[in-house]
């Protein structure tokens, strides 16, 4: 099986109140493919950059085990750009400064021999641009899709056509209440599922994730960590997680997917303790399982004693 990620090459630079980074490697491409080659040894990346963009970055794409065959170079262009300040709450950041460059005029083409692909991860882009990948891939097993608010105020009819042909639908809970139009998450999410994806997974940053299905809801947890340094990928280093489980598990039924948030939730917590990618990149299986295993005792409930016999 062969993973496919279509999304952003950035440069981002990183504002917190604990340091600062500048022009390393972004984009939600960069972060699905990195996240999800742990799991899966065919990770397939679509993208454009600039003409400024280094050789040292295509290397740590190549180096990380990433097809970089679908990578478009826009020699007219620059890189797209993002620079964003995080607070001492890094649930939220504001936008700095946003250069689309290369990205304002990306019509993805997808190369011959990546059209056989079984899972496609959707980055965060236009969703008319998210459907033309659709089209061009022959029959893809699985479908994971991003958006952002933009999209949800810019383009919300398109936004909805998108969600009729994916499966499995990853937003952070501020979006998901503006698209839904609903303050409850767990409405909200009914009302998201309506719209077509069967699977529904609303990230809450450092409260964990919620994962809905069909008559099920599955709370995961969030990584407790003593140094967080850049949370710019995480939202796509956890579906890159994600997608790489569901490919190494060979199944999509509940208990694969539950495992997935989880697999998803560990690789977002390694990358979230270095700026840009880098951490994913020396990301050993062990260290990621140990990581997992302390996700579950995290969740652990111990057994519960009926009150009635409590009370005798």
């Amino acid at each position: 099986m062969s993973i496919l990620a279509v999304g952003t090459v950035a440069f981002d630079s990183i504002d917190t109140p604990f340091g600062s980074a500048e022009r390393v490697l972004g984009g939600s491409a960069s972060y699905l493919t990195l996240a999800a080659r742990p799991f899966c040894e065919d990770v397939r990346l679509v993208g454009v950059v600039g003409h400024d963009f280094p050789d040292e970055y295509r290397q740590t794409l190549a180096d990380g085990g990433v097809d970089l065959k679908g990578l478009e170079v826009d020699e007219d262009e620059k890189t797209f750009f993002w620079h964003g300040q995080y607070h001492y709450d890094m649930n939220e950041r504001d936008t700095l400064d946003t250069q689309l460059n290369a990205l304002a005029s990306f019509e993805p083409e997808i190369p011959d021999s990546y059209l056989d692909s079984d899972i496609v991860c959707l980055g965060n882009l236009e969703p008319g641009i998210q459907r033309d990948v659709l089209d061009q891939v022959a029959d893809p097993q699985y479908v994971i899709a991003d958006t952002m608010n933009y999209w949800i105020e810019s383009t919300p009819d398109s936004l909805r056509t998108t969600l009729s042909q994916v499966d499995c639908f990853v937003i952070n809970d501020a979006e998901a209440r503006e698209l839904a139009d609903e303050p409850n998450l767990v409405r909200a999410a009914g009302l998201i599922r309506d719209m077509g994806p069967e699977t529904l997974i609303i990230k809450k940053g450092e409260h964990g994730a919620l994962l809905f299905t069909d008559h099920s809801v599955f709370s995961a947890p969030a990584y407790p960590l003593e140094d967080i340094q850049d949370p710019t990928g995480a939202g796509d280093a956890f579906a890159g997680g994600l997608a790489g489980h569901l490919h190494r598990a060979g199944s999509l039924d509940r208990d694969a997917l539950r495992r997935g948030v989880i697999y998803g939730s560990v690789i977002a917590s390694f990358a979230v303790q270095r700026y840009g990618p880098d951490k994913l990149l020396d990301l050993t299986r062990t260290a990621i399982t140990e990581r997992a295993r302390a996700f579950r005792e995290l969740a652990a409930i111990p057994k519960l004693v009926p009150l009635e016999k409590q009370l005798a």
